[in-house]
C-alpha cells in the first residue's frame, strides 16, 4: 500500500473512445479513475463518492457539462472539488463562461494528453499536494511525500504508514477539523470497513511519533467533531 492514498479522477465524457483514452492515461499516471458517460450519471457518482478532481466534457446529453459544473460549485460539499472543463468551443466568450460557472481550468479540444495530465497534477498540487509528491510544512514539521520522510525540528521521525497518511491529510489543510468518518475515507480508503475507534488509536500513535523528541502536541481534539492540526 502506498503511503498516500492515490487521488480519484472522475472522467465525464459521452464519447466512449475519448473516455477510455483519458482513463487509460490517468491510470498510467497512477490515478484511480471513475467514469461517467452523461451529466446525470456524473452527479450520482459524485453524490455517492466525491472524487478528488473532475475532468468534465462541456457537450453532454441531457444535463450539459456546464450545468453539472454549476450544480457542483453551488453545493458546499462539492464546491472545492477542482473541475477541468473540456470543450471544442475555443472562442474566448465560451472559455470565460466556463470559468465563470466555476470551472478551475478550461482545455480546448483537440488537446494534448500530456498537457491535460500536467493540468490535472497542477490542480491536485493546489488541493491535495501530498498526492503529487510535494513537500508540506507546518510550523517545525516537514513532510516529504516523495521520500515518505517526516522531520520535526530537522530530526527524522519514525512513523508507520497509517500515521504518515494521517499526517499528510492534516498537513494538506492545517486547521481544518476532520471527522473520524472523513479520516477513515481518506486514510484507510472508502471501500474498507474499519471501526472509528481505530482512528483514535492511530491518532495516539501519531501524537507519540510527533513528540518523540519533545515539542508540543500539534494535533488538536475537537470534542464531538474530530481532529485538526493546529
Amino acid at each position: 500500500m502506498s503511503s498516500v492514498e492515490q487521488p480519484t479522477v472522475l472522467v465525464v465524457e459521452d464519447e466512449p473512445a475519448q473516455r477510455e483514452v483519458l482513463a487509460y492515461n490517468l491510470e498510467a499516471e497512477g490515478f484511480a479513475v471513475a467514469k461517467a458517460e452523461n451529466g446525470e450519471e456524473a452527479l450520482l457518482l459524485v453524490d455517492e463518492d466525491a472524487p478528488d478532481i473532475i475532468v468534465l466534457d462541456w457537450m453532454l446529453p441531457n444535463v450539459s457539462g456546464i450545468e453539472v459544473c454549476r450544480r457542483l460549485k453551488t453545493r458546499a460539499e462539492t464546491r472545492n472539488v477542482p473541475i477541468i472543463m473540456l470543450s471544442a468551443r475555443s472562442e474566448e466568450v465560451d472559455r470565460v463562461r466556463g470559468l465563470e460557472t466555476g470551472a478551475d481550468d478550461y482545455v480546448v479540444k483537440p488537446y494534448s494528453v500530456v498537457e491535460l495530465m500536467a493540468r490535472v497534477r497542477a490542480q491536485l498540487r493546489r488541493t491535495r499536494p501530498a498526492t503529487v509528491g510535494e513537500q508540506l510544512e507546518f510550523e517545525d514539521i516537514l513532510l516529504d511525500a516523495e521520500t515518505h520522510k517526516v522531520f520535526r525540528a530537522e530530526k527524522l521521525l519514525k512513523l508507520g504508514p497509517t500515521e504518515f497518511r494521517l499526517l499528510s491529510t492534516f498537513m494538506e489543510k492545517p486547521g481544518r477539523v476532520w471527522s473520524r468518518e472523513q479520516l477513515l475515507d481518506r486514510v484507510w480508503g472508502r471501500d474498507i470497513y474499519v471501526d472509528t475507534r481505530t482512528v483514535d488509536v492511530h491518532i495516539g500513535r501519531l501524537r507519540k511519533a510527533l513528540c518523540q523528541f519533545g515539542g508540543d502536541d500539534p494535533v488538536r481534539t475537537v470534542r464531538g467533531a474530530g481532529y485538526a492540526l493546529g
